[in-house]
């Protein structure tokens, strides 16, 4: 059988092996160098496969002019579907809303629990993001006078959290966070004990959350997690920030790498391109697509950011059906 750990990272391409703005050339990524026995993830022809792992490049664009945005970005790789064709252009930050309903009905997290599979979101957020919002999650808090209803919380228009909405999986807050049973979106728990003041939760290294990480995902058919700081670090077109911020998620997936059982797949996937050029924002640079661990060589057909979820539903389909 193989369990599917997805990791999601927003706003990650692949470009040109141009040290002066690319921070896959000049960070340094130990995991990603032995993974890929020391090549560098930049656009190639074809695609590179090693004995550990595959490197894809993945068509984001769509057939679309225009920049690719993270709204119809993230519904199509989540979905399957082209969602800038069916909104007629490229949208962004958030989902829009009139693809919000096929987000949630149509995403891969829920058409595999559809299926029977025992499927996990990894991400946790702060439980006062529901007070008020009774009708979004199972695990909304109830006040006994409630003011009037607010809107959704930007944080909650993103794709990953609209998905884990719809197949019921948005439950994890700070005491499965202080637990280890759940991620924080930047990794460590930095933001949550700065900004939201939870010093209650522990202090842990990019590494500490990947072991924590591999240890759901050991529980369950297919988890997702999902990384927006990538993004956030390409907008601000500093090098610097940009080779930080790939040297976390190296060292996070690293921490995976790890503690991961012997039959997972690791797919580590963006919506489109960003902090790869640090020259700009947004690039039409094909996303990351990176398949570690068991059977990774069945990823190397893959072309575009539709082909994700298709092919994580049949893996999981050929898993069970090896079961019974």
């Amino acid at each position: 059988m193989t369990r599917i750990l997805f990791v999601f990272i927003d706003g990650v391409g692949l470009g040109e092996g141009e040290a002066a703005f690319n921070a896959f050339v000049t960070a340094r990524l130990p995991t990603l160098d032995a993974v890929l026995d020391g090549a560098k993830a930049i656009v190639r022809t074809t695609v590179l496969s090693t004995r550990y792992a595959t490197l894809l490049p993945l068509n984001a664009t769509l057939g679309m002019d225009g920049t690719p945005q993270s709204g119809t970005g993230q519904t199509s790789l989540l979905t399957g579907i082209n969602a800038a064709q069916r909104y007629g252009r490229h949208f962004g930050p958030w989902v829009p809303s009139s693809l919000r309903t096929l987000l949630r009905k149509e995403n891969v997290l829920a058409r595999a629990m559809a299926s029977g599979c025992q499927v996990a979101f990894a991400n946790a957020y702060p439980e006062e993001l529901f007070i008020e919002l009774p009708a979004l999650t199972p695990v909304a808090v109830a006040r006994p006078e409630a003011p009037p209803r607010r809107r959704t919380p930007r944080f909650l228009q993103a794709g990953p959290p609209l998905a884990a909405i719809g197949a019921g999986l948005l439950t994890r807050h700070t005491t499965a966070l202080e637990r280890g049973d759940a991620i924080a979106s930047e990794i460590t728990n930095d933001g949550w004990r700065d900004r939201l003041g939870r010093t209650n939760l522990p202090v842990i290294t990019p590494a500490e959350a990947g072991h924590n990480l591999a240890r759901i995902a050991a529980s369950h058919d297919l988890t997702l997690f999902a990384h927006y700081s990538t993004d956030y670090a390409g907008h601000e077109e500093r090098l610097d920030h940009a080779v930080l911020a790939l040297e976390r998620v190296d060292a996070f997936v690293g921490g995976i790498l790890e503690a991961a059982p012997d039959d997972l797949l690791l797919i580590i996937a963006s919506d489109h391109g960003n902090l790869e050029d640090a020259r700009s924002g947004h690039t039409r640079n094909p996303a990351i697509g990176l398949a570690v661990g068991r059977d990774h060589e069945a990823a190397a057909p893959w072309t575009s950011i539709l082909d994700v979820t298709p092919a994580i539903l049949s893996i999981l389909e050929k898993s069970a059906a090896e079961r019974t």
